[in-house]
This record gives structure tokens, sequence and C-alpha cells, in this order.
């Protein structure tokens, strides 16, 4: 499965944005989709995740409140909404294929190329 992250861009804290994951090859349905993020000189870490069925989601705790997954299968498409941005929440956002719904990083085996959010504040 290939993935294309888009819909990043500069949004001042407080702002919303909307992130999606298209996928190509091997549909969604196949697989557990995951939003990660990197900061500068900061790890990868998780941020959402939702399962092949779109019946399960999970969220890092940063974000729990004002993020959400989501998916359309008949776009093969998974989105994270973005609310109550911070300029923490900065950082280069990943979307993620795994054959197991999880959190770990080392799960996923496919990856897209990033898209950069910046959050001003």
């Amino acid at each position: 499965v290939q993935l294309q992250a888009s819909g990043g861009g500069l949004v001042q804290a407080g702002g919303s944005l909307r992130l999606s994951c298209a996928a190509s090859g091997r549909t969604f349905s196949t697989y557990h989709i995951g939003w990660f993020r990197q900061a500068p000189g900061k790890e990868r870490e998780f941020v959402a995740g939702i399962s092949r069925s779109g019946g399960r989601t999970n969220y890092a705790g940063s974000v729990k409140g004002r993020f959400t997954i989501s998916g359309d299968n008949a776009k093969n498409t998974v989105y994270l909404q973005m609310n109550s941005l911070k300029a923490e929440d900065t950082a280069v956002y990943y979307c993620a294929a795994s054959r197991s719904f999880g959190t770990m990083s080392y799960l996923y085996g496919y990856w897209g190329q990033g898209t950069l959010v910046t959050v001003s504040s």
C-alpha cells in the first residue's frame, strides 16, 4: 500500500487543520492506520489510530479531546481533524499502515511522506 499525507500548513494557536491520508494499492479495509508526528529534535510519537473496521480508535493523551481520527473506506482516505491546536503540536505528521492495531511505530510497515504542521503562538 502507498500512502500520501496532505493538509498540513501554518495555523495560529487555537485554530484547526484537517490532515488526509490517501491510500493506493490495497484498501484501508486491510490495514489499521495510525498518525504519528515528529517535532524537531524529538523522537517520532504516536498521535492517533483507527482500526481497519473503523470500530476502534485510540489517541495519545496529549491530543485526546482535541484530535479526531476517522476513515472513509470508499475514498481510501483517513482523516485527522485537529482542533484547539497548540504550539507544541508543531511537527511533521506521518500516516502509516499496520496489520496490528497499536501505538508502537515498529508495528507499522508502510509510511507516507509526512506533512508539516506549524502552529504559531
